[in-house]
């Protein structure tokens, strides 16, 4: 009897080992453990139109580029400007948007973008990003971006001139606002050398 409550207790402590070990076993990934070498996340960026502002987008008289812009979009759409004409808008905004695009990232998964002001927009507040081009280092388009703007600031302007601006309301982001449309060439390459034993060291 004794003999037999000492197997039980043995086979418990044995259980009881390995369930830690399992437990510690999930509790790690390879990727928060090491680091592949050649492998890291490349840098995106484009040029765009927020659109939707409540009066606060740029002003159209000393950010040329910015209606420029939007005839630019206007005749790809079918819509003829006449020459002379030069639309005071309020409501629009040009910007720059940049995204870091995740090694092995597939065609199709969604990433985060952020979304700045480069005209003399007083706040993105309550805008919507229009379709824009993400390009990398090398020109190539690997993803394309559009969606509402999550903006943490905001500005209060008074009558006589004063304004109180907390964080930064000429910028925010766009959660899960990119869609990848292709894979970096180098880590697609780089996954096939080291399937086929070429990159082992």
């Amino acid at each position: 009897m004794r003999r037999q409550l000492q197997n039980v207790f043995t086979a418990a402590c044995a259980i009881a080992l390995l369930l830690a070990v399992a437990t510690a076993a999930r509790a790690e990934r390879v990727k928060d453990l090491a680091t592949v070498q050649g492998v890291r996340s490349n840098q995106l960026i484009g040029y765009g139109l927020v659109v939707g502002l409540d009066g606060t987008g740029d002003q159209t008289s000393q950010a040329p580029f910015t209606i420029q812009s939007i005839k630019n979009m206007l005749v790809r759409f079918g819509v003829t400007i006449p020459a002379n004409t030069n639309p005071q808008l309020k409501n629009v905004a040009a910007v720059t948007v940049h995204a870091d695009l995740p090694p092995f990232s597939k065609p199709g998964q969604a990433i985060d973008v952020t979304v700045s002001s480069i005209g003399n927009a007083k706040s993105l507040r309550g805008g919507s990003l229009i379709m824009t081009p993400l390009r990398g280092a090398d020109g190539e388009v690997y993803a394309m971006a559009q969606g509402n703007l999550i903006v943490s600031g905001f500005g209060i302007s008074g009558q006589d001139g004063s304004r109180i601006v907390i964080n930064v309301p000429s910028a925010g982001r766009v959660p899960n606002g990119a869609t990848v449309e292709r894979e970096w060439a180098f880590a697609r390459a780089w996954l096939f050398d080291t399937i086929e034993g070429k990159g082992a060291r």
